[in-house]
């Protein structure tokens, strides 16, 4: 039987115990710290804990810095597969907001230059934190089942548009501080209370299809649209993403379990790396559904629809 791995980097979000079910390694990057020293940007809590950072980054959104692997890590990682005649799967974070993929293109260039024999694909998801992972973990149980090199690339690239976000960012003075919002529209959202729902779009970024006027309604617009969206709930496992909404996500997941009674529903961290542009206030859910349009005029319906009734 070929031999081969799958192979994301960092920013996947993965937990300790999906990475060791599905025997998974990833490639860490880079993350500068607030004394101005730096680490690898991995999957564990260290050298601080997620309280401190995301307090940390409300308070002060430039106080750490990350950076993908570089190509000479990348390079490193393939090459240690590749010379022992093992393919390799590359799945990196959207080009939408990463250049990650471009350093993997780089990386394999270099490898297949020393290695023509070798085998590495790489992949640009188009996804990012625990949607990505999901992907992630997907691709290990085709391999698991026996799938071949190429059938679970071809699964990768038929389905990516496939994966769908439906949640909430309710920190907007955090999104306003990164520049990507007006401080007076942020304290608008934050003053009374709107939650703006976002899902994933055809490039691989987040837009906000609407906005809702607290939880319930959150809750009510996001529940239907899973449910409008969705592909066989009942054999899934869904992902839910939060950042110091844990009481939130814990309530998100009961909803989800009792409407669609998938197999099951685990939340998960957002780490630095993916964190630290997301920032506090995320709740999502991560499934796969039907293939999101290219200009969201069908999900944006769905959710208009919701916010209406």
């Amino acid at each position: 039987m070929e031999k081969f791995v799958i192979l994301p980097d960092v920013s996947c979000d993965l937990t300790k115990e999906f990475l060791e079910k599905y025997n998974l390694e990833y490639v860490p990057g880079h993350i500068s710290l607030p004394d101005g020293s730096e680490t690898f940007a991995t999957l564990e809590w260290s050298p601080f804990t997620r309280e401190e950072f995301y307090t940390t980054i409300k308070k002060n959104p430039s106080a750490y810095t990350t950076a993908p692997a570089s190509v000479a890590e990348f390079a490193e990682y393939f090459e240690k597969y590749v010379k022992e005649g093992v393919g390799v799967i590359s799945m990196s974070i959207s080009t939408g907001i990463s250049g990650t993929y471009n350093f993997t293109l780089k990386a394999r260039e270099e490898v297949l230059a020393k290695y023509p024999e070798g085998k590495i694909y790489c992949f640009d998801s188009l996804r990012y934190g625990p949607g990505f992972g999901l992907m992630v973990m997907h691709a290990a149980e085709l391999k698991e089942q026996g799938k071949s090199f190429e059938e679970v690339v071809e699964f990768l690239e038929s389905n990516k548009n496939n994966y769908h976000q439906m949640g909430w960012l309710d920190d907007l003075s955090f999104v306003a501080k990164k520049g990507r919002l007006t401080n007076a529209k942020a304290f608008f959202g934050t003053l009374v209370g709107v939650k703006p729902i976002g899902e994933y779009d055809f490039n691989g970024l987040t837009t906000v299809l609407g906005k809702a006027k607290g939880e319930k309604q959150a809750y009510k617009v996001m529940l239907d649209y899973i449910e409008k969206t969705i592909v066989n709930p009942e054999e899934q496992t869904i992902f839910i993403a939060q950042t110091q909404r844990m009481k939130q996500a814990e309530a998100y997941k009961q909803m989800i379990e009792e409407r669609f009674k998938p197999k099951a529903v685990y939340i998960l961290d957002v780490h630095p790396f993916c964190g630290i542009n997301v920032g506090p206030g995320l709740m999502a859910a991560y499934y796969v559904g039907k293939p999101i349009s290219a200009d969201l005029a069908e999900e944006k319906a769905i959710i208009n629809e919701g916010l209406t009734k």
